[in-house]
């Protein structure tokens, strides 16, 4: 899938495009990079990032890593580690295969800012469906 016809696939995905802003910057198989700019709306109450916004960028990622009009994965499980806070303005999601199998899936989902902090991990577990 090229990155219009990603970009065009999940455009329905109303909550992380629209609400969240999230962008898809780069597809490959098995693979995506996706960009979400930091605005009031992903503030928590003592203006940090909440918590939900870095998680909702994870799980957008590891759906564009998985999915295609033809084939679709659901997240099984999924964890994940918050390791600093955000420093910059626009938090980074790159999605990447770890281990695939006939039922089922594993992805590392790495997320950083635009200043380079590492901000959060997460370990997916995919179902294919």
């Amino acid at each position: 899938m090229t990155l219009q016809e990603a970009r065009e696939f999940f455009a329905n995905d109303k909550y992380a495009t629209e609400a969240s802003g999230i962008v898809i910057e780069e597809v490959g198989e098995n693979y995506s990079k996706c960009r979400m700019p930091i605005t009031a709306i992903h503030k928590n109450a003592v203006g940090g990032v909440m918590g939900g916004a870095v998680y909702t960028l994870c799980d957008f990622a590891f759906a564009v890593a998985t999915n295609t009009p033809e084939s679709h994965t659901v997240t099984a499980v999924s964890q994940i580690s918050y390791m600093s806070l955000v420093k910059g303005d626009e938090l980074f999601a790159t999605a990447e295969l770890i281990k695939d199998g006939r039922r089922t899936c594993f992805f590392k989902v790495t997320v950083t800012d635009n200043l380079g902090t590492l901000v959060a991990i997460a370990n997916t577990t995919g179902m294919h469906v």
